[in-house]
């Protein structure tokens, strides 16, 4: 049987950048042998120790998961697709219905500003009044966060909660459309408290400027309707997902990573949540962030679209909200997929025997106290500043340098010595390298190096290596500001 199987963006490194790739096989399972013998960097990202899927990867047939079928032993008709589909960090009733009378009334200006609304018969005067009664909570003020609130407030809901503690960067503005090049050095809550009160001065503005932790989230999120879930990282995520079953409040998500988006609405009271389709998150270090593996602009203002629309139908109490459908949409192909999602019975939070009632720690949970605790106990990763490389070089020292940037990167900016093996081939191609010669490993800001040279060390190799410290964007600030910096 010919089957095709869909690799998602952050595993293509490993597949030699295929996003699809055609085997034979009569199985789930079977497909999957094939794919991970033909790339065997791929298995261990799709399995563990126990040789069993992980957790934070699912894997479709169709439009079903496999997990709720027959596992691995599914069968594949000819011609069908496989799906993997990783982590990345329908109902009819609406939240805290109220009668007609204790709807707030508009006032004549609010007829007018909304008159393409009232005119509609799905929202008509007693939707808006639903809209200006709903308070909505937005976790994030970013990619996501931007258009989500700019169409929220813009489509009248009445009060509308952010969340963020960032300041405005330069390099938001290809996509935080919230902010603007004037507000670069601001908290990004200001400057998105500032906007939404600009597009609709009727829709209140709470401004929160922390960060969202266990000890803040309940009391935070029991104060609003509806919690929209614009993050991006994984503890975060799923302290949302279980602030929201806690207090009983419906979760809009969405994730956005390089030209893939996804989207859904996890209400553990009607259906599935985070933990049903991701059980557990991705180790630390796997599934790269923005700022490493990119963002296509406008994917996030899709996607946060698609939330605000999710969440306006979640208030009016609409059919058809995406209850227990994933949504994925892939902004270089325009391709939209809907996948089923099922709620685990044996969810720690949301299944029959509960385990998880109280928020608990989700840096732990996430891997990362782990992470940390470990790179403690590893041998101290030596690194070396810009400057000081650039003084060994110039003094004649025998070093070779080693960017482990994606190509595209590294037509951007480079450095003349540095030789490029991309981090998802390093150990694939470490023949190239010399183990006699000290070697200096450097990526966009130093992560990808040192995971690049703890990779190298697992491999066996026997050379010196050290990483540079802020990788070439502190070359560009030490050495050579005529470098551009992305």
């Amino acid at each position: 049987m010919a089957v095709t199987i869909v690799i998602p963006t952050p595993l293509r490194q490993f597949a030699d950048g295929k996003s699809e790739i055609e085997v034979e096989a009569a199985t789930a399972g079977e497909a999957l042998k094939v794919l991970t013998t033909q790339f065997a960097d791929l298995r261990k990202h799709l399995y563990n120790d126990q040789d069993a899927l992980r957790n934070f990867v699912n894997v479709y047939v169709g439009d079903e998961d496999i997990r709720h079928l027959d596992g691995e032993n599914t069968l594949i008709k000819d011609g069908e697709t496989l799906m993997i589909v990783p982590s990345i960090a329908g109902g009819n009733v609406a939240v805290e219905a109220k009668s007609e009378s204790e709807l707030p009334s508009l006032s004549n200006e609010e007829y007018a500003r909304y008159s393409r609304h009232l005119i509609l018969p799905e929202v008509g005067l007693e939707g808006q009044r639903k809209l200006k009664a709903a308070k909505v909570l937005m976790i994030g003020t970013g990619g996501l966060g931007s258009p989500l609130g700019l169409y929220l407030a813009a489509a009248g809901v009445g009060r509308i909660g952010i969340v963020d503690f960032d300041i405005v960067d330069e390099s938001n503005l290809q996509r935080q459309i919230i902010h603007g090049t004037k507000d670069i050095g601001r908290p990004k809550i200001a400057s998105a408290k500032d906007r939404l009160e600009d597009i609709n001065p009727n829709t209140k503005i709470d401004a929160y400027e922390i960060h969202l932790t266990s000890e803040n989230a309940l009391e935070l999120f029991r104060e609003y309707d509806v919690v929209v879930d614009g993050t991006d990282n994984f503890p975060t995520r799923y302290l949302v997902n279980d602030a929201c079953i806690l207090t009983g409040k419906p979760n809009v998500y969405g994730s956005i990573f390089r030209f893939e988006g996804q989207a859904s609405v996890f209400w553990a009271e009607r259906g599935a949540c985070y933990r049903c389709l991701y059980p557990e998150p991705p180790p630390p270090g796997l599934v790269p962030s923005c700022a490493e593996g990119g963002v296509l602009g406008v994917l996030p203002g899709i996607v946060g679209t698609i939330q605000a629309n999710e969440v306006i139908k979640v208030i009016l109490g609409a059919e058809g909200i995406l209850l227990n459908r994933l949504l994925l949409f892939d902004a270089w192909t325009m391709k939209f997929r809907e996948l089923k999602l099922r709620k685990d019975p044996n969810c720690p939070i949301c299944g029959t025997n509960q385990t998880i009632k109280e928020l608990i720690d989700y840096e732990e949970f996430c891997g990362l106290r782990q992470s940390i605790a470990q790179e403690n106990d590893a041998p101290i990763l030596e690194e070396i500043t810009a400057t000081e490389l650039k003084n060994r070089l110039d003094a004649g020292e025998d070093i070779q340098l080693i960017d482990v940037r994606e190509p595209h990167e590294h037509e951007i900016a480079s450095i003349r010595e540095a030789k490029l093996i991309p981090l998802g081939q390093i150990t694939a191609r470490v023949a190239e390298i010399d183990e006699s010669r000290t070697t200096v490993v450097h990526c966009k800001g130093g992560v990808r190096s040192a995971k690049a040279i703890a990779d190298l060390i697992e491999k066996g190799f026997a050379g010196k290596l050290i990483n540079l410290k802020g990788g070439i964007a502190a070359w560009s600030d030490e050495v050579d500001s005529t470098m551009p910096k992305y």
